[in-house]
């Protein structure tokens, strides 16, 4: 995986989409900049960028993702590669259904992905060092090129879906306390049944996890 790394850009998300769209770069290519003034978060929201943290952006090919991967899922999947990492390196992160980043109660960061022709850029925002209120920060002190480097090496390994959601399943009762909006309507997690392909059943409905930036 290629780095570009930048001081200062608008978005990593936006700016890796220009440059696939206009194939000036070709995926596997990631984006990591120290600061961003215009992040984009889930459900259009704006993502507050302080130095220091991470912001950052990587766009791989469709043919290289886990054949069992529902694309639907992938925000999940990518997130929660990134959660192992995190635990290995001494982290009680955990992730919320279904690509938001928590210590505990608090949000530290989230995921979101964006489809541009054969694919996939995923965005990734995480409080390193410093929080906005009522969001909290890393519990762990690590080195972002680093953490990206041992990342990156775990996504090329290829980790089929099955392996990543056997180990989320465990970990999925930690949501019962919280909610999630589909169509800006809020949904009580604990009211709500994990599927296999990583989607939930809400009053006989299946949501899934897809969180596309236009």
């Amino acid at each position: 995986m290629k780095i570009l790394y930048l001081k200062e850009i608008d978005s990593t998300q936006s700016y890796l989409k220009k440059l696939i769209k206009s194939k000036e770069i070709k995926a596997p290519f990631a984006v990591l900049s120290d600061v961003q003034s215009a992040g984009v978060g889930s459900r259009d929201n704006t993502w507050n960028s302080q130095k220091g943290n991470l912001f950052l952006s990587f766009a791989i090919d469709l043919d290289e993702l886990p054949q069992d991967l529902k694309l639907e899922s992938a925000s999940i999947y990518f997130s929660y590669i990134f959660k192992i990492l995190l635990f290995e390196e001494g982290s009680c992160v955990w992730i919320k259904w279904p690509n938001d980043f928590y210590i505990e109660d608090k949000k530290i960061g989230g995921m979101i992905t964006n489809l541009e022709g054969n694919t996939l850029i995923c965005g990734l925002g995480l409080n390193l060092l410093t929080a906005p209120e009522g969001f909290a920060k890393l519990d762990i002190n690590v080195d972002k090129k680093e953490v990206l480097k041992k990342y990156f090496k775990k996504i090329e390994e290829k980790i089929s879906w099955k392996q990543v959601f056997s180990k989320y399943e465990l970990e999925f009762p930690k949501n019962k306390n919280f909610f999630t909006h589909n169509k800006n309507i809020k949904i009580p997690l604990e009211d709500v049944e994990l599927q296999e392909d990583g989607s939930i059943i809400n009053n006989g409905k299946r949501i899934y996890s897809t969180r596309w930036v236009k």
